[in-house]
């Protein structure tokens, strides 16, 4: 659950590398709530390893207090295209408001406009094996 910057920090961390398809987002206004499931790379498993096995499982996550999205260098309408999260942050506005921003690979961004960080985030399959772990420039 993250109800702060520091608790955000932990899911970024936690959904670094994680990939996913567009169409595995959803913006419900009614109920004024972003979701997706995304496949994250288990960071907390592989260490300082540099050879695998490494594992993936599928997360499923929600924001709360959600009161508009809007994507940016990202095609809404390609459900199947794939992106690499990078990280969450948060930019503050007044009494606890501001703008939740999902940065993807390749400049692609999420923003979310929020009453307040309300989120939470769980695995919701067993792990699998993967050979692959993600590279990042020093």
């Amino acid at each position: 659950m993250a109800s702060d910057q520091d608790d955000l920090s932990v899911i970024s961390a936690c959904l670094q590398d994680a990939v996913a398809k567009l169409g595995d987002f959803a913006y419900l206004p009614e109920e004024r709530r972003f979701a997706f499931v995304m496949n994250r790379f288990l960071w907390e498993c592989a260490g300082k390893r540099k050879a695998g096995p490494f594992a993936r499982v599928r997360a499923g996550a929600h924001f709360d207090d959600v009161l508009s999205v809007q994507f940016q260098h990202l095609r809404n309408d390609a459900k199947d295209a794939v992106v690499e999260l990078l990280s969450l942050r948060f930019e503050p506005g007044e009494d606890g408001a501001g703008e939740i921003i999902f940065d993807f690979s390749g400049g692609g961004i999420i923003r979310l406009t929020v009453e307040s960080i309300n989120a939470y985030m769980s695995d919701i399959s067993d792990p699998w094996r993967t050979r692959a772990k993600p590279k990042h420039e020093a």
